[in-house]
This record gives C-alpha cells, structure tokens and sequence, in this order.
C-alpha cells in the first residue's frame, strides 16, 4: 500500500491490530456484527483511526470482564449517553456480577468433585478408578 497516500492517522488493519493487540480476525467479525463501524477504505484496505482504538480498548475491556457481545453492545450504546445512562450501567453490570457468582459457586462445586476423585484415585484402594466412575455415573 502507498503509505504517502494515507493521512498520518490512518492505519491499515495490521498496525490496528498491533497497537490493540487484537487480532486481525477478531477486528473484521467485530466489524461484521456491528461492534465496530465499518472503517474507511482506501483501494482494498481498511483504514483505521486513533478513535476507533479507545472503541476497541473498551470492547476487550468488556469482554475481558465476561460482558456477552450483547452486552457490550449495550454498553457502548450507554457509553454515548453520558451520566444519566449511569444507573443502567450499574444494573447491566449488577445482573453480570450476579451471573459471575453464579458460575463461581458451580466452579467450586465442580472443584469439591475432582478434588474428591483425586483424592480417591490417591488411596488406590478402590477396585475401579474412582475419576472414571465419577464421569460415568448417570
């Protein structure tokens, strides 16, 4: 690509992805599903602009908390709407704190099985492996 051609802002996917860290792939299905604008173009490239990585920042941010495509959908909706979309915010992530707790009482419950399976695959004194027996238990 004639780099003389773009603005100094302008950013071809590849530096995009390096200075977000996010990969190439994930830029374009992001793209797809209306997450991020569709960028310039320029020929066949796509253009970025600094803008667009605070947008991306905030997206893996989002979903590095476990927010759903959804949900960050929301969340860049109410990032626009200032400090009156606050308690929104706050009820979106409340719901969200609440889906995470959840899993964690289901990870110790899981943790609280496996730690007993190994434990008795440890005694040895069981005639079957007590992990097989526990997957296989209907």
């Amino acid at each position: 690509m004639n780099r003389d051609a773009m603005s100094h802002d302008d950013m071809p996917i590849g530096d995009f992805s390096r200075r977000t860290g996010c990969a190439i792939e994930t830029i374009r299905f992001y793209e797809k599903i209306c997450i991020l604008p569709k960028p310039r173009r320029r020929g066949r490239y796509r253009l970025y602009q600094a803008a667009d990585i605070g947008r991306l920042v905030f997206v893996r941010r989002a979903r590095e908390l476990g927010f759903t495509l959804d949900e960050v959908r929301e969340l860049l909706r109410l990032s626009g709407a200032g400090a009156e979309a606050c308690g929104e915010v706050r009820e979106l992530a409340a719901a969200h704190l609440n889906d995470v707790r959840a899993r964690i009482a289901d990870l110790k419950a899981m943790e609280r099985v496996l730690a007993d399976a190994v434990k008795r695959c440890a005694a040895g004194a069981d005639a079957a492996c007590p992990l097989i027996e526990t997957l296989s238990a209907v």
